[in-house]
């Protein structure tokens, strides 16, 4: 079976997607002649059909196809025990959980420390803002990071990624509990940040790796929560730890759960990128049958490895700043994460200093936003079961769209959070108010990130990553410079309508849901990056044949793949 060439005889870059039971499986359209194409019966249960090689990657013209080597292509076929979809959902679980928690610790890592800003700007006698850095440089990293990270993993796999950056985090911990300045906390901060920004940024293509469409409601659920969960028990332990032991061991329990998720991740949790699974098996298949034939669909790029890097470094830029719906739903999240940093600086103005409560009880008023985003979490299985109805409903096909209508449910919770929290937070009144304020706040936090992270990965699922990565990008230095600046938004603003300006913001906020429900689809029609849909519902390769009939050019154009995008 012969493969489309281009007009230089190339062949077109075939497209991929991650939520395909059949990773990579190729678009060609059968040949004229149904009898000189195979059966899958007769096919190698580990390659497609045959095609040939690019006519300029051995120097032959377009039309010496004949004297060309025809390529194996090496895929994953239906029930593959390979396929990372096809793993026993205990097992899909048990990776699930460890990201999970790896990315609670991160998440962790970046608020413990705000329990102690005093121990920090007395031991090295600096101002209270210049002990605030630490915090913001470690959330500008989880920004940086990412931009570099998530394209790398799409290029070398997940795995390698996790490992060496936790590892990387975990060695620049020390230097930061033994500092004698606040240079050194500040710089191992930062390259903290950055290390520690990677498995944040690829669990999202981990689990589009792992779970089919219908199936990643709840286990993105528990991925969502981690950020929000870690972050809130941060100051309840870092509050109680402090003022038992000081500063430094903040950085010391850093250090201790790093180094376990680092072991677990690192030799517990294997690869789950299909390019990268595929690689190894076309390099086995090579090795044993002595035919180089055997490739992968990645393999057949006729770019070198330094002009893919650089469309793949450029990736994430190039979804924040042209796709509308990835900029917007950053911005959204942007907000969210704003609130949630925001809330590390505010408590302790109402708590400590207007009502004089000790850093440890201040912790405690944490815990209702813990406790919010648990009980949204809890409520993920119901939404999973609607999402199913309505994946039935579209016959298997629901649009990205679908994946709204929790974020329009719960929007309101945030704004209705704040403004308890702003005119309940007087210093005469209960510290009920302002504490279960955290709540609702939490309540909806959850479910918001939840929705966001869905509807970004079934609208750009072959480079969810990347996606994800430009949401990061945005929301950490927005979530880095609230914390420089809550301080002095609240001694000028004064408590309350400091709090209720954030509050109006969120409330503003609440119209991107709605935005999206009416003209996502519009929006995504006219993308160049927006996922296009696939024939992973098809029961057989001859459906799959015949359904190929029907497609033209334009819709391989449409379906090509993330590196095949200019």
């Amino acid at each position: 079976m012969a493969a489309p060439t281009s007009a230089t005889g190339q062949v077109p870059p075939y497209p991929y997607d991650s939520d395909d039971n059949a990773h990579y499986a190729s678009i060609i359209p059968p040949e004229p002649n149904a009898a000189s194409a195979r059966s899958s019966a007769d096919r190698s249960p580990e390659t497609r059909p045959q095609i040939p090689a690019p006519a300029e990657k051995h120097g032959k013209l377009a039309g010496a196809a004949d004297t060309r080597q025809e390529y194996k292509l090496v895929t994953f076929t239906p029930g593959d025990p390979d396929d990372p979809k096809n793993w026993s959902k205990a097992y899909k679980w048990y990776i699930t959980m460890v990201v999970a928690v790896t990315c609670f610790v991160v998440a962790f890592c970046s608020s413990v420390v705000t329990s102690d800003v005093g121990g920090v700007q007395e031991s090295f006698g600096v101002s209270h803002e210049a002990a605030l850095v630490p915090i913001s440089v470690f959330v500008v990293g989880f920004g940086v990071g990412p931009m570099v990270f998530a394209p790398l993993s799409e290029v070398f796999g997940r795995r390698i990624i996790y490992g060496s950056t936790l590892l990387l985090a975990v060695i620049f911990i020390i230097p930061c509990a033994v500092s004698k300045n606040i240079g050194t906390l500040i710089v191992c901060r930062t390259i903290d940040g950055i290390a520690f920004s990677a498995p944040m940024t690829l669990v999202g293509g981990t689990l589009a790796d792992l779970w089919r469409n219908e199936e990643r409601g709840v286990p993105m659920a528990a991925f969502s929560a981690a950020p929000f969960i870690g972050p809130a028990i941060g100051p309840l332990i870092g509050g109680f730890l402090s003022d038992a032991a000081g500063w430094r061991w903040l950085y010391w329990i850093q250090l201790i759960f790093s180094f376990v998720v680092w072991v677990l991740i690192t030799f517990t949790v294997p690869e789950t990128y299909a390019p990268t699974i595929l690689a190894a098996r076309a390099k086995r298949l090579r090795k044993e049958t002595g035919d180089n034939g055997h490739v992968t669909e990645a393999e057949l790029d006729p770019r070198p490895l330094k002009e893919r890097m650089g469309v793949f470094m450029i990736r994430p830029f190039q979804l924040l700043f042209r796709e509308l719906i990835v900029l917007l739903i950053s911005l959204y999240m942007s907000v969210l994460y704003g609130l949630l940093y925001m809330f590390f600086v505010a408590y302790p103005i109402i708590f400590e200093v207007r009502k004089g409560y000790s850093s440890g009880i201040t912790g405690l008023m944490f815990i209702p936003i813990a406790v919010g985003v648990v009980l949204s979490a809890a409520c993920s299985p119901w939404v999973n079961k609607h999402y199913l109805t309505l994946v039935a409903k579209h016959g298997g096909k629901p649009p990205a769209e679908v994946r709204l209508i929790p974020m329009m449910l719960s929007c309101w919770f945030i704004p209705i959070g704040m403004f308890i929290f702003a005119w309940s937070s007087y210093p005469h009144l209960t510290w009920v108010g302002p504490c279960l304020a955290g709540l609702p706040v939490g309540f909806g936090f959850i479910f918001l990130y939840n929705a966001a992270n869905n509807y970004l990965v079934d609208s750009y699922q072959h480079q969810a990553a990347s996606a994800l990565a430009a949401k990061t990008f945005i929301r950490s230095f927005w979530g880095a410079g609230v914390v420089l600046f809550t301080e002095q938004m609240y001694d000028r603003m004064g408590d309350q309508w400091a709090s209720t300006f954030l509050a109006f913001l969120a409330l503003a906020c609440c119209a991107i849901p709605f935005l999206f429900w009416r003209y996502g689809a519009r929006i995504r029609a006219r993308s160049k990056y927006a996922f296009g849909g696939d024939d992973d519902h098809m029961d057989s390769d001859v459906e799959k044949a015949n359904a190929r009939e029907h497609h033209d050019m334009e819709d391989l154009r449409q379906a090509r793949s993330y590196v095949s995008n200019p």
